[in-house]
């Protein structure tokens, strides 16, 4: 009697609340969370956006929350709350690390955002790169660049990838060494990404990051407490092909859930001799400890993926005239061996990235957040080394001229000693080695002074790969503590180390027996005969070693370690948000180059260079009623420059005149807000002064080289406007106009280096107000998103780029003083238009089954247009005359995609 006493009891002082949420349109929001305020205590919404929730009282306030919508406090006394409609934000309300996400709130955090939700990838991104999905939000411009599955790259405010920092729950994936992002080696995080949000200009992360021109927080799923799970399948143009599955077994009573992810992802690729293969794999484990105190998260993901490339290097690139003669589609590394296709340039990667995940909350004003991170990656690209009858690989020589292909077949011969068309007029085939009676391609920097006679012939070219493996560690931790009901603290640390594994190894003989290398001082003449596999099999073991592997033409390690320590103040009352940030930063640097020293040597590792860095950076935001606000942010960044411009020259040499970047950003911003317009629009300047870069040159006749440019100051300013308009329920405008004025400044000083590093010139270039290429200074786009019926969807996109110029690129007719820079060229604007439709199949409703078709159409109406040119050359420059669209044909340039498409269906259960 007394424990019924006690169950009769609970019951009562239960309620049992019940209510539908949906979004701005009326359609229900599956998976949103309702939680009573104050607890732990809460439920998801099922298919059709209904809950049932059971709360201990029997009146209070429940937090209505879903990605990419404002939360919504409900009032109850009773048991049913209706429907519940959220409106859009920018706010990522379900986060995995909430002290390490900085996530910027709409009408709080005083930056610049755009944010674009798990919904909108899975429907709109279809076959396009990860990057491309954030092309319709101002002063973005991403493309696809060498034209292989994942070779795309983007630009933030003409600011390129390198200086745009990307984060993946908090944790950086920049390149330690020198900024890069390769996104074919996050290929699959489209499948895993809960959101992804787009900050311009300095940003509101805590890291002292190389965020110049924005950041770019990606956030996965986490571990799903519901069970559930998706299969799909896609197919496009040219044989893409994506399948799909994932499940999620649900939280069981102990606390505990998994979720798993597994996807394949293969195409003939768009361009020419472009084929791929890819997987993608996602782990998620969680545990909640206690009484939700404590929350753990395991997480791994990666991508292992290979796929051929239309080229990412300068001196491999088609002209502009290659183009008009066999296609855009022409792939100037691409051809036939035995048959098959094959290609110069293949890229090859596998980057998996694991964390475990600690959140702690300590009591009801404090809490603990700790990110521990590991990433081994290995693999490379694949290019040319040799010569063949003193020309290099990338000479048109070796192309036929009917069809542009590279004549694999023939270069095989004269490896081989067979003769062939190489073997005559301007070439002549490989001879045997007099010692070993084997056909040995010589290292093409050998001269008749550095091996024995009748070996001093530069007599093949072969395949190489270039290695580019890592071994990464970090730990993030962040405290944040309310000091009273407007101000909150945070403080906290980043600790990173990071190994830079570089080499070269033989990747295809081509014919040949072996390869004589003579870059290795401590095995000169050294014949070296293995070739080494490239291909997706090769890449699961990424905990393989690679000391044992033979090595060609270099060998260094690059390592970087950071110490970060950094704190925030923020403020916040009813109308007013503010915060002020710090960061101060260690970075250390150091080279051991294996090949240009001898063992012995004590100069063939360098001491560590040490170098301090740091930002300051604050911004303030007012809601000045519920429809206006306006906010400020203002930031200094004193960035450590990349390890490239430490050690010079390839080799150990340090600079002397290495110094920190300066970074000046101010922003003026201002939002109106109604249920059915939103708009937002933006001011910004952005100095960046004490630049270094190495970049590639090729002069008239064809010699290669590459250059240290000193002293680069750009200054980017702008004004940036996006909109969306709800004109009924049913159906949506929205649009983006950018105008920005990026140019560089003052002077540019260097020296100039030829392929062998011999100095052959000194630079000193006037550069004021010559414009910063290959991302376009005006941008607009124009949508519409329509609903004629329930569950059917058509949207349609269109997108416009103008004033896109030319790369900075130094002269080709260097001389012993100096050289001289050409303004950069502008070519054509042009206009991309997009179409999508989607049908959702309810199939069971009791059990949340569903089929989601989707067609996607990019590039519409087929429009040609160049994507970006990595020379300057105007018209009549080397003599040349003839044009495309008013661009003369000798430069080298990318053309975009014309139309693709790909349909997928995907059953949700």
């Amino acid at each position: 009697m007394v424990a019924l006493f006690f169950v009769t009891a609970t019951i009562l002082g239960q309620t049992r609340i019940t209510g539908t949420v949906v979004d701005e349109a009326g359609e229900p929001l599956p998976g949103a969370n309702v939680v009573v305020k104050g607890t732990t205590n809460g439920a998801a919404t099922d298919f059709d956006g209904k809950f049932i929730l059971n709360a201990k009282s029997n009146s209070g306030t429940v937090l209505v929350s879903f990605i990419g919508y404002e939360t919504k406090e409900v009032s109850y006394t009773s048991s049913n709350l209706g429907t519940i409609k959220l409106e859009p934000s920018n706010i990522l309300g379900e986060v995995v690390v909430t002290g390490l996400i900085d996530v910027a709130k709409g009408r709080e955090t005083p930056v610049a955002v755009s944010t674009i939700k798990a919904s909108e990838i899975q429907e709109k991104l279809g076959s396009l790169e990860f990057p491309e999905i954030l092309n319709n939000t101002p002063s973005v411009y991403a493309t696809k660049s060498g034209g292989g599955f994942g070779d795309a790259r983007i630009d933030i405010r003409g600011f390129s990838q390198e200086n745009i920092a990307v984060l993946i729950n908090g944790v950086p994936v920049n390149d330690m060494e020198n900024g890069r992002v390769f996104w074919s080696n996050w290929a699959g995080l489209s499948d895993v990404t809960t959101a992804m949000q787009v900050q311009r200009g300095l940003g509101s992360s805590k890291l002292a990051i190389s965020s110049v021109g924005g950041t770019i927080n990606i956030v996965t799923k986490t571990t799903d407490k519901k069970e559930g799970g998706t299969i799909l399948a896609s197919y496009g143009n040219d044989n893409y092909l994506k399948t799909l599955a994932s499940y999620s077994t649900g939280k069981n009573e102990n606390g505990f859930a998994a979720s798993f992810l597994l996807s394949r992802t293969s195409g003939d690729g768009y361009v020419n001799g472009t084929e791929f293969q890819g997987y993608n794999y996602f782990v998620g484990l969680g545990w909640e400890l206690g009484d939700g105190d404590h929350d753990l998260q395991f997480m791994l993901t990666g991508a292992p993926q290979t796929h051929n490339q239309r080229t990412t290097s300068f001196f491999n690139m088609a002209t502009l005239d290659d183009y008009l003669q066999y296609g855009t589609k022409y792939n100037y590394n691409h051809g036939y061996l035995n048959g098959e296709e094959f290609n110069w340039r293949k890229n090859f990667y596998h980057k998996p990235l694991t964390s475990i995940n600690w959140n702690w909350e300590i009591n009801d004003k404090s809490s603990l957040s700790t990110s521990a991170y590991v990433s081994f990656g290995r693999g490379g690209g694949t290019g040319d080394i040799g010569r063949l009858g003193g020309n290099f690989a990338s000479s048109s020589r070796f192309r036929d001229p009917a069809t542009g292909l590279v004549q694999w077949d023939e270069i095989v011969k004269a490896n081989s000693g067979q003769g062939g068309n190489f073997a005559s007029g301007y070439s002549y085939a490989n001879v045997a080695d007099p010692t070993t009676g084997t056909f040995i391609v010589n290292d093409d920097e050998l001269s008749s002074g550095d091996i024995p006679a009748g070996l001093e012939r530069r007599n093949g070219a072969i395949r190489r790969a270039s290695i580019n493996s890592h071994n990464w560690y970090g730990l993030l931790s962040n405290f944040n503590t309310e000091l009273n009901e407007n101000l909150t603290l945070d403080f906290g640390i980043d600790l990173r180390s990071y190994t830079g594994i570089h080499y070269r190894r033989i990747d295809n003989l081509l014919g040949a027996d072996g390869y004589r290398d003579n870059d290795n001082i401590n095995q000169p003449l050294n014949v070296l005969t293995t070739e080494y596999s490239s291909d997706i099999s090769s890449l699961w073991n990424v905990f393989r070693s690679t000391d044992d592997e033979e090595k060609i033409n270099y060998h260094n390690d690059g390592r970087v370690r950071w110490y970060g320590a950094f704190t925030q103040l923020e403020y916040k009352n009813d109308d007013i948000s503010a915060f002020f940030q710090g960061g101060l930063s260690n970075q250390g640097f150091k080279r051991i180059d294996y090949f240009n020293y001898l063992d012995s040597d004590p100069a063939q590792e360098t001491d560590w260079v040490n170098i301090w860095g740091g930002n300051i950076k604050g911004g303030i935001n007012w809601n000045i009623d519920e429809e206006h606000n306006v906010f400020a942010n203002a930031g200094w960044y004193s960035k450590q420059p990349f390890f490239d411009a430490i050690f010079l020259n390839f080799r150990n040499d340090l600079n002397p005149d290495y110094t920190n970047e300066k970074v000046l950003g101010f922003e003026l911003g201002y939002g109106y807000t109604t249920p059915r317009f939103q708009a937002n629009l933006n001011l910004y300047r952005t100095q960046w002064s004490d630049r270094f870069i190495n970049i590639g040159f090729e002069n008239s006749t064809g010699d290669e080289g590459n250059a240290n440019l000193l002293g680069i100051t750009q200054l980017h300013t702008g004004v940036e406007l996006d909109f969306s308009y709800n004109v009924t329920e049913d159906v949506k405008l929205l649009g983006m106009f950018s105008y920005g004025d990026w140019t560089y400044q003052d002077r540019i000083t260097g020296t100039a280096f030829d392929q062998d590093q011999n100095q052959i010139g000194t630079i000193d270039l006037d550069v004021n107000d010559v414009k910063v290429g290959n991302s376009p200074q005006t941008t607009a786009r124009i949508g519409i998103e329509v609903k004629p019926w329930k569950n059917f969807k058509i949207d349609y996109n269109q997108r416009f780029n103008d004033r896109l110029f030319s790369a900075l690129v130094i002269d080709d007719s260097l001389n012993d003083d100096a050289t001289e820079l050409d303004p950069a060229i502008q070519l054509p604007g042009y206009t991309i238009s997009d179409l999508g439709m989607s049908y959702k199949w309810v199939v069971n409703k009791e059990k949340n089954q569903s089929l989601n078709f989707r067609l996607n159409v990019n590039n519409l109406f087929d429009e040609e247009y160049i994507a970006e040119s990595a020379t300057n050359y105007a018209v009549g420059r080397r003599g040349n005359f003839d044009t495309f669209r008013g661009v003369n044909t000798d430069n080298k340039v990318f053309f975009g995609f014309g139309t693709t498409w790909n349909f997928s269906v995907r059953y949700k259960f």
